[in-house]
Formats: structure tokens, C-alpha cells, sequence
């Protein structure tokens, strides 16, 4: 546990570092809000975390329709894994995580502010996935799956007392740093500067002010270093429009699949050319569909992922496990108990018992489904020219 106090003209700034699954980190905020009677208590959460840890019905309002149309599938899935890791973390401690979080709001009174430190979850995680090369990007999604969810893995004693060591965050976002450059670049660096812009902010124009801010002890060194540093807010809460090599080779597809058809036909007359068509809209449609069913969908959501398959591999700004998914969570109909359980899933055949993140899954096998359809079917298709 760290305390850091910086001045800063009349006001001062007193920064808390805490393990987000420590019980400590509870008491040592508890401990310096009580001593040092903030005028405001800083969090490092953003509005929709917030709006979680003080609203437990918020799962209410969550719109499974919306997050499959918007193709925020993967986001979320990504989300829920990591949130149930830190929690089972939490239990081997006695914790909950973002207690401490809770704490410091919670002994704000009705004369203390409370400003909320951090940036949108959602951009910063839209960042991070623009800014990651795929390499990256396999790396952290075999990471979350595989790593973090294996069946029966145990959280062992040696790792849960490394977590309780005040260093054990920062050597791991070291280790993070080395393994996925463009990850460190977004979650830590840019937010430790957020975040050291926001505390300033919230003092703007005040004086003889104290602030208490409670933020990851990981981030504690880079929010004292910005402090002097002149940042742009609004930089860094854009999402950057980076080439994406993957989009232009999406585009390729039909421009490839029409050149082949075109071909067929000068070539070897239209029966073979209605060979391809077929052949096409059966190797693409079957492999998503089978995609689907190993997610354990509904035969319906499979015949839907069959059908969209062939006509969203030639569209790029359609996916053939949207509708897969749609029509899952139309006939399943997730119910409450469903995402009342969101926070239960420990293990990777969790996933497939809870209604809400196999319909995720179908969405995610029906698209893999669908693209090892598309490179199995142009190689098939060229071989009858």
C-alpha cells in the first residue's frame, strides 16, 4: 500500500495506491480518508463503473440485442472473463473486488465531492483493440480464454501472496508491457495521464482544497509524473482511425470471389460457373453453421448462420454471427437469472450454461465458422476453373 501526498499551489493532492483485491487496501483507505478529511474523494472509475458498483440492478438495463448489433460481442465476453477472474481472486483473498472503491464513496459525506478519475471503459478498450496488431490481439484472446478460465485451475497460495505485495502491481504491468507493447501503451500509460489531467481539473479554480485519490497503486508513479505535463484530454478520449490490412483484405473477398465467377464463365461456360455459386453458398454456410453448434445454439440459430454465411463473406459490414446471434437470444430469451449469474462463471463450461454468453459464443464460433469457410472455399473454387 502507498500513500503519496504532492502539492500543488494551496491545494493538495494525497493519492492512494490499492490492489483492487486486496482487503488491506480497504482499511488503508478507510484509514487515510478518516485522517486527512478530504474536501474531495477522486475514484478511478468512469461513469458506467460507477453507475455498477453503486446500482446492483444495473444488469437490468443491459441489451443483448444492442451488444450483437453493434459488434461489441467480443468486447464484452473479453469483459465478463476478466471481471470473474478478479473476482475468484477476491474470494481467495476474503475480498470483493473494488472494495475499496466502494469504501471511499461510501465515507464520502454530504459535503464531500466525489469525482469520478477515470476514462470511458469503452474507449479505452476500442483504443487498445485499434492500436494492437493481430499478433497481439490472438495473444490476449488465447490469454483470456485459456489462461484465465482453464477447468479446475486453482488460484495458488504463492500467486495470491504476490498479489498482496504493494509491488506486485506494477512488475506486472512491467511483464504486460513486454509482452503486448500497444496494451501498456493504452491501459496504463495514456490512463495515468487521464487521470493525473481529470485530478487537476477537479482542482481548477479551487484553493486550500484536498483531494484523496484512490487509483490502482500500479498507475501511482506515471499519475505524480504527469501532474507537470500539459495533456490534451480530448486526445486522448478519441478513437484512433488506423488502416486496418484486415478490412482491405475483407474487401478483397468479393472483388476475388466476382473475378473467379467472371473467369469460370469466360473460361469454362456458365455450368461450372453455377458449380461455384453452389459450392460457395454450401462450404460457407455449413462451416458456420457447424461454427454455431458447437456453441451449442438452437438448430434455427444454425439454419440462420447457413443462410447469412454465403452473403456476409462478401459484405464486410455484416457478419454471418450477428444474425446467428440475434436469433439465439430471440429463442433462448435470456432470462434475469441469466445475467444474475454473469458474475458465477468460473470455468469455460460456465460459458455454455449461461444463456447470455453462449449466445455471445454463438456469434463468435458462427463467424469463425464462416471465415474458415471463405479461405477453404476460393482454393475449392479455383480448382474447377
Amino acid at each position: 500500500m502507498t500513500v503519496r501526498k504532492v502539492k500543488t499551489g494551496s491545494n493538495e493532492i494525497i493519492l492512494v495506491g490499492t490492489a483492487h483485491v486486496s482487503k488491506k487496501s480497504q482499511e488503508e483507505v478507510r484509514k487515510t480518508i478518516e485522517e486527512t478529511e478530504p474536501d474531495i474523494i477522486g475514484v478511478e472509475l468512469d461513469k458506467a463503473r460507477y453507475q455498477n458498483i453503486t446500482d446492483k440492478e444495473t444488469w437490468k438495463n443491459m441489451d443483448i440485442y444492442k451488444i450483437i448489433r453493434e459488434g461489441k460481442s467480443h468486447m464484452f465476453l473479453a469483459s465478463v472473463l476478466l471481471s470473474n477472474f478478479q473476482k475468484r481472486m477476491g474470494e481467495e483473498l476474503g475480498t470483493t473486488p473494488g472494495a475499496e472503491m466502494v469504501e471511499a464513496i461510501n465515507l464520502a459525506g454530504d459535503d464531500t465531492e466525489i469525482a469520478l478519475l477515470d476514462r470511458d471503459i469503452n474507449i479505452t478498450f476500442n483504443r487498445a483493440w485499434k492500436n494492437m496488431s493481430l499478433k497481439e490481439k490472438l495473444k490476449i484472446l488465447y490469454s483470456i480464454l485459456f489462461s484465465f478460465l482453464e477447468d479446475g485451475e486453482e488460484i495458488n497460495d504463492e500467486l495470491i501472496e504476490k498479489i498482496k505485495e504493494e509491488d506486485m502491481l506494477t512488475s506486472m504491468l512491467e511483464e504486460l508491457s513486454r509482452e503486448i507493447p500497444n496494451i501498456k501503451s493504452t491501459l496504463i500509460d495514456e490512463r495515468d495521464a487521464y487521470i493525473a489531467t481529470k485530478i487537476k481539473h477537479v482542482l481548477e479554480g479551487k484553493e486550500d482544497k484536498k483531494i484523496v485519490a484512490v487509483v490502482g497503486a500500479g498507475h501511482m508513479n506515471g499519475i505524480i509524473e504527469n501532474l507537470d505535463r500539459d495533456v490534451q484530454i480530448g486526445r486522448l478520449e478519441e478513437i484512433p482511425k488506423k488502416r486496418s490490412y484486415l478490412k482491405m483484405i475483407m474487401w478483397g473477398v468479393p472483388i476475388l470471389f466476382l473475378a473467379l465467377l467472371t473467369w469460370g464463365f469466360y473460361t469454362q461456360g456458365s455450368d461450372v460457373t453455377f458449380t461455384m455459386i453452389k459450392r460457395w453458398f454450401l462450404i460457407n454456410g455449413v462451416l458456420s453453421a457447424l461454427g454455431a453448434l458447437c456453441a451449442l445454439s438452437h438448430p434455427v440459430s444454425a439454419l440462420v448462420a447457413f443462410l447469412a454465411a454465403p452473403f456476409t463473406s462478401l459484405n464486410p459490414t455484416l457478419a454471418a454471427g450477428w444474425f446467428a446471434g440475434l436469433s439465439e437470444a430471440y429463442l433462448r430469451k435470456p432470462k434475469v437469472r441469466d445475467f444474475e449469474c454473469l458474475s458465477d462463471i468460473k470455468s469455460t463450461t460456465d460459458l455454455w450454461k449461461n444463456k447470455i454468453t453462449r449466445t455471445l459464443l454463438v456469434v463468435a464460433f458462427a463467424n469463425l465458422g464462416s471465415t474458415i469457410g471463405t479461405l477453404v472455399a476460393f482454393p475449392y473454387l479455383a480448382s474447377l476453373i
